[in-house]
């Protein structure tokens, strides 16, 4: 895809400044606000505020439907499919719930960003050794009523198809008894394409599907209901890209 020179202009000197400016001010914003809310919701705050300068600033429309079905009174893992960085500000401002993001343990080394991650609540996983507090840590956001949102393809699609969902999230979830919301999302890769800095402006849409529950199931059951949420997602991707609703 040739991106025109202007987007090139408006990244350099508009986009990139400005969102760097969004993610000093309320990244400290966030850190401070922990010294008087220990669990985090001040930050989340700071965090919606960020996604919502994100997507206003670089003129990101969304459509989000199937939120409607969901109770508001219990905390949920959130699977959705990989498009783009982009993902992550469309899902902070427009779910609203509580969230937390379960992301590698090198992210936190980032200044700010990182650093809001690894001190108000989010999960670092360092995969050559998740152990056990990865677990007490998804059992303590339950009982605060938090929930999480995953991208469990482990990497970003550059063409919109969906890959393999990973099982080991879905493991954690059925033990400790999270239900599941498969979440589909379809245009935030032609905002932000993968490998390249520019951002254009778009239109995203977002469907989020019925609760997968996990209650009653086996561990040894979690690869099989990976794929189960990996083939809904699909199956809501490709209706969206064909243009359904």
């Amino acid at each position: 895809m040739r991106v025109p020179p202007f987007h090139w202009w408006r990244t350099v000197f508009y986009l990139i400044p400005a969102i760097a400016l969004y993610t000093i001010v309320l990244g400290t914003l966030s850190l401070l606000s922990v010294l008087v809310d220990r669990q985090g919701h001040l930050a989340h705050g700071c965090a919606r505020a960020w996604a919502w300068l994100i997507l206003k600033t670089t003129r990101v429309t969304v459509d989000i439907s199937g939120l409607d079905t969901l109770p508001r009174d219990r905390p949920f893992l959130f699977l959705a499919n990989h498009q783009s960085i982009y993902d992550i500000p469309v899902i902070f401002w427009h779910v609203p719930y509580q969230l937390r993001i379960l992301a590698k343990a090198s992210l936190g080394r980032f200044p700010f960003l990182g650093w809001h991650l690894s001190r108000t609540g989010h999960v670092l996983v360092d995969r050559s050794n998740p152990g056990n507090s990865t677990m007490l840590q998804i059992k303590e956001l339950m009982r605060q009523r938090v929930s999480l949102i995953v991208f469990p393809e482990g990497t970003r699609s550059a063409d919109g198809r969906v890959a393999r969902f990973r099982g080991g999230i879905v493991m954690l979830a059925i033990e400790a008894g999270l239900p599941i919301v498969p979440v589909a999302i379809e245009g935030t890769r032609h905002v932000m394409l993968k490998g390249r800095l520019m951002t254009c402006p778009g239109h995203v849409r977002v469907r989020v599907l019925p609760v997968v529950p996990t209650e009653g199931l086996e561990v040894g059951e979690a690869r099989k209901l990976a794929g189960v949420v990996e083939r809904q997602v699909r199956e809501a991707v490709e209706a969206l890209q064909q243009g359904g609703a």
